[in-house]
Parts: C-alpha cells; sequence; structure tokens
C-alpha cells in the first residue's frame, strides 16, 4: 500500500524530456512572434529601442529586437486625414477626428456680435513620422485646438452676411493663409 504522505517521482520523470524540450520551444516562438511585424502599404512605422528613436521603416516584411527591446509605432503617411469640427462622421477610425464638443465648437461669435453656425473640415497629411511623434505632445489635438482657434479668429473677423452668404470663400482663403 503506498503512503499518501510521500510523492512518488516516477511518474514525473516520464515527462521530463516533454517539458525539457517544450520551454525552449516556446521560448524560441515567443522570440520569433515579436520580432517580426508587417508594416502596412499606406503606413510607415517608428522603431524606437527602449522608448529612443532608432528609425523609420518602409512597407513591407521587417524584424525587430524582440520580447520588448524594439516596439514600433505607426504612422499612417499616405493617407489623407481629416478633423470635422460642428459634427461628426459615425464610426470614425480616428480620435481626434470628431470632438465631444460639436455643438459648442461650431458656435462662433462673428464681427458684429451675432452667433454663426459654422461646419469645417481639415484635411492633412503627415509627411515626418518622427517629428510628428516626438516634437508635439499630442499632436491630433494640437492640430485640432489650433483650427478651431484660427477659424474663430478669421470669422471673429467678419459679419454674420459675409460668413453664411459671399464671404464662404474668402474665409476659406483666409484660414488657409494663417
Amino acid at each position: 500500500m503506498r503512503d499518501s504522505r510521500y510523492f512518488d517521482w516516477s511518474e514525473i520523470r516520464a515527462y521530463l524530456p516533454l517539458v525539457a524540450w517544450s520551454l525552449p520551444a516556446l521560448l524560441l516562438l515567443a522570440v520569433i512572434y515579436t520580432s517580426v511585424y508587417t508594416v502596412q502599404a499606406e503606413s510607415q512605422w517608428v522603431v524606437l529601442r527602449f522608448g529612443r528613436y532608432i528609425k523609420t521603416v518602409e512597407p513591407g516584411l521587417r524584424f525587430k529586437l524582440p520580447l520588448g527591446i524594439d516596439s514600433v509605432e505607426i504612422v499612417p503617411v499616405r493617407r489623407q486625414l481629416k478633423q470635422e469640427f460642428g459634427f461628426g462622421t459615425p464610426g470614425a477610425t480616428n480620435p481626434t477626428q470628431v470632438s465631444d464638443e460639436q455643438r459648442e465648437e461650431r458656435n462662433i461669435v462673428t464681427g458684429d456680435l451675432n452667433a454663426a453656425t459654422v461646419e469645417w473640415v481639415v484635411q492633412y497629411r503627415i509627411e515626418e513620422p518622427r517629428q510628428y511623434l516626438f516634437k508635439v505632445r499630442d499632436p491630433g489635438q494640437t492640430l485640432r485646438d489650433l483650427s478651431e482657434s484660427v477659424m474663430r479668429t478669421v470669422v471673429g473677423d467678419r459679419t454674420v452676411d459675409e460668413v453664411i452668404t459671399i464671404g464662404r470663400q474668402e474665409i476659406e482663403v483666409a484660414a488657409l493663409a494663417r
């Protein structure tokens, strides 16, 4: 009869070769899985080593140092991005495309102290991924705040009649010039 106080190692010894081979195999799979990545056609990826910029890579199959040594940031450089002001398209994938304050941002006071409802779209394209990620704290929100400020300044210099009728083209040109 077996004493239940003692552990029988003979049953475990049969599984030791399996464990000895499976741990390195799992580690090798983890290394391979974390070192291979694919850069999509419309993007460039910025490679960071421990959070410091290393390089910018073009689309295709790429390799990096595994297990979190290198990380990558996706920057869509070949897509035209947009931000909507005063309204919002449902299902937007860009978190800064639509604001939670749509009603407040579309109400603008004109130069003759009337209120006008102004909706507009800013379209942009990222040309320098490194500068986009590291030279501005929150580039999407910064562009959003800057665009709203410019539009309020331009509309604030016009009368309400200009804003809703003939001055719309002039406002667009003036906003682009700033």
